[in-house]
């Protein structure tokens, strides 16, 4: 069984066919920051400049979609989450405006689970 560090909800995946419609390929970046800038943004695939500080986390497979939708986290941010298996989410509210999903009354946020000490040795965790 192949562990995946991210992942998604079936709401989300809902919402990124419907971003997906308006705006084209999509990515992820999640980084360190306070409010806003800890949960995942949303852009237009290459609006959002990676580099050696990042850490791409996978890749997230939506039925319908054509590609894949890539999730970056930055790379000090991800030394606190490389333990957990992280969940891409939407509930009601409004996020970040530089996000995608935010003129749609809703925001994405990370669900998180710590894996179970086999997922970690199959991830070369410990």
């Amino acid at each position: 069984m192949v562990v995946e560090k991210v992942g998604l909800t079936d709401a989300a995946a809902e919402l990124l066919r419907r971003l997906t419609a308006m705006h084209g390929p999509l990515m992820f970046h999640q980084s360190g920051g306070c409010c806003d800038g800890s949960s995942p943004m949303c852009y237009p695939d290459g609006e959002f400049k990676t580099g050696s500080a990042d850490v791409h986390l996978g890749d997230l497979v939506v039925d319908g979609l054509d590609r894949p939708i890539a999730f970056w986290m930055s790379a000090n941010q991800y030394e606190y989450w490389k333990h957990t298996q992280l969940t891409v989410d939407v509930v009601k509210g409004r996020g970040s405006g530089f996000s995608v999903e935010a003129p749609e009354g809703v925001r994405f946020l990370i669900r998180s689970r710590l894996f179970t000490d086999q997922e970690s040795a199959q991830l070369g965790l410990h």
